[in-house]
């Protein structure tokens, strides 16, 4: 598996934790303008997982609970956009 489908798999286990969380799951839509009709069409988009993966990494909280339940270390969500497209860091200094 390539770091991209690697970062799209982490991506799309993150969107199915917020479509299982009842109360995160209208943050998001609201967040990224999307609805619930959307989210299976938009889940095949590279742009849209890492719109999934930004919202997700905005609280530490959030990180943790889907970390945890996904079994996975703390940083694969921030590792995991990196590898999506508009997840480059760009170094100002």
């Amino acid at each position: 598996m390539t770091k991209h489908e690697s970062a799209e798999t982490i991506a799309l286990q993150a969107l199915g934790w917020l479509v299982g969380n009842e109360d995160l799951l209208p943050v998001f839509l609201g967040a990224t303008g999307a609805s619930v009709g959307d989210l299976a069409s938009s889940a095949r988009q590279p742009a849209f997982l890492g719109s999934v993966l930004d919202f997700l990494v905005m609280d530490d909280a959030w990180v943790v609970a889907f970390c945890d339940a996904a079994g996975l270390p703390y940083q694969a969500p921030m590792q995991a956009r990196a590898a999506l497209p508009g997840g480059e860091q760009f170094n100002w200094t």
